[in-house]
């Protein structure tokens, strides 16, 4: 919003950040403050007669619909991908420079984060949309996959701060019905943009088959999902009477995580968040007998089974975490949603 900048060549106007990514391709794009600089009548009348919308028209005229349009809350990488993809490559003035994600089958090697040792390691990648999966190799020559991820169940997210790596992504798969994560990295990143949106694009054709009628504004807010929150909170136990211990827990979806380290493949819990109307709610505070955390800022949710107390550092912590569970609460249960919490009721 009220951009302050402007790309002088291309006839855009830009937020500060966007600005300094556009600086790095001078040969495409010249930029100028709207406040600070002085503007030459031809470069007025340049921008007078181009403008966003126009400038969408020419560049944005076949970008395809699984393609990830990134905003201004989003990460560097994609931002920066995104404008380089469009002003620089002409990816979506040109769809034959969309082959890299829109194959439909993409090979190559990803640092893959060691599941016991921590270490980053290159491993070999496969998707293949025809098979509806993701697969990873431990080695060159191996015959089988050391992990099969189906397409159907899977989830990739950009995470540059919790992986350390500017080109961190999170890509997490259902493996018997609980949730596992990998991290991986590309040194450049184009290529693990490309990853990004080929996963995408898979998605969004397993979806359109499984979604027959289904319209691509239905669809594309399937194809991946940021979490609704991550963070560090303190948990008890079932009995209420074992001591807090602190985790990190992510919220995606229904499904509220708890890990013991943010990097974990694993989670240690699931907990399904229901609907209101199916009995579930979100209090500020724990009941007044709990003892044993540390942290002052209380939440209990209430599930039809049992209660969860949890505890925040701050206040501030505590509101985002119960806005956000909130969110989940006041949204009606879709009938494919029954069947997962049915099955969160049936484990052990």
């Amino acid at each position: 919003p009220d951009p302050d900048w402007a790309s002088y060549t291309l006839g855009v106007f830009i937020c500060l950040s966007c600005s300094g990514i556009h600086r790095n391709i001078p040969q495409v794009s010249k930029v100028k403050s709207v406040r600070l600089d002085a503007w030459e009548e031809a470069q007025v009348e340049f921008m007078a007669s181009h403008g966003n919308d126009a400038a969408r028209d020419k560049y944005e005229s076949k970008v395809p619909p699984f393609y990830y349009r990134p905003t201004f809350s989003d990460c560097q990488l994609l931002r920066e991908q995104w404008i380089r993809a469009k002003y620089e490559r002409q990816e979506f003035t040109h769809p034959d420079k969309q082959e890299p994600y829109s194959a439909g089958y993409r090979e190559g090697f990803l640092w893959k984060r060691g599941r016991d040792n921590g270490q980053f390691l290159s491993r070999k990648f496969v998707l293949t949309e025809r098979e509806g999966s993701l697969k990873y190799f431990n080695r060159n020559d191996a015959k089988e996959p050391k992990a099969i991820m189906k397409i159907e169940h899977l989830n990739a997210t950009f995470q540059p701060a919790k992986i350390g790596h500017p080109h961190g992504l999170q890509v997490t798969y259902l493996k018997d019905n609980s949730t596992r994560n990998i991290f991986v990295y590309h040194e450049d990143g184009k290529e693990i943009v490309d990853w990004f949106n080929a996963l995408r694009a898979a998605r969004f054709h397993y979806l359109q088959v499984a979604f027959p009628g289904a319209s691509d504004a239905d669809l594309v807010p399937k194809l991946s999902r940021n979490y609704l929150k991550e963070g560090y909170m303190e948990k008890t136990g079932p009995k209420q009477t074992e001591g807090f211990r602190k985790r990190w827990f992510t919220m995606d979806d229904r499904r509220l995580m708890y890990f013991k380290d943010p990097l974990d493949a694993f989670a240690r819990g699931e907990v399904f968040i229901g609907s209101r109307e199916s009995g579930y709610t979100v209090l500020d505070g724990l009941p007044p007998s709990t003892q044993g955390h540390h942290w002052p800022h209380g939440i209990t949710i209430v599930t039809p089974e049992r209660r969860f107390l949890l505890a925040c550092e701050t206040e501030m912590e505590q509101r985002a975490w119960v806005e956000a569970f909130r969110k989940v609460v006041d949204r009606p249960m879709l009938p494919q949603e029954y069947a997962v919490e049915a099955h969160f009721k049936h484990k052990p």
